[in-house]
């Protein structure tokens, strides 16, 4: 039996999809706050078809087109949840995905022509402070994404 569309689907559905392990759905998670499926009890996860879409564009921009993580998560700033959609059903104009990528290029070593400037220990703290800001946007995501849950 096939399931509609418009199902939610669990993360070894998902996984199955896409052809990536489940321990790599929960790094992504992790890595892209953008990425929130639905949690039940037990911290099961469902996933709505706009969150496979979008999973769908993140391994794409990763396994497709060289990206790393952290020029994957430029791409979300720059270019937005919607452009990574896309990208995962296939419908960014080759022109406008090979524009993206470029910005994120250049980004990328302008962010690594900045650091010359700053000593090694400077930089260490820097990339401290960064990691937990990182860290805590993410937990306050994850608050208001429960808060959101809570509501409905």
């Amino acid at each position: 039996m096939q399931k509609s569309p418009d199902a939610f689907r669990t993360i070894s559905e998902v996984a199955s999809e896409l052809d990536v392990p489940q321990h790599v759905l929960r790094f992504w998670e992790s890595k892209f706050s953008q990425i929130r499926p639905l949690k039940r009890g037990g911290g099961r996860r469902y996933y709505r078809p706009e969150d496979v879409d979008l999973l769908r564009g993140v391994r794409t921009l990763l396994y497709n087109d060289g990206y790393t993580i952290k020029g994957v998560q430029k791409v979300f700033r720059e270019q937005g949840v919607k452009f990574v959609s896309e990208t995962g059903k296939g419908t960014v104009d080759s022109s406008l995905a090979e524009l993206a990528r470029e910005a994120v290029r250049r980004s990328e070593q302008d962010e690594d022509n900045s650091d010359v400037s700053l000593d090694a220990n400077a930089r260490k703290v820097l990339k401290g402070l960064l990691e937990d800001l990182v860290n805590l946007k993410e937990e306050i995501d994850e608050t208001l994404w429960e808060e959101e849950e809570d509501e409905e």
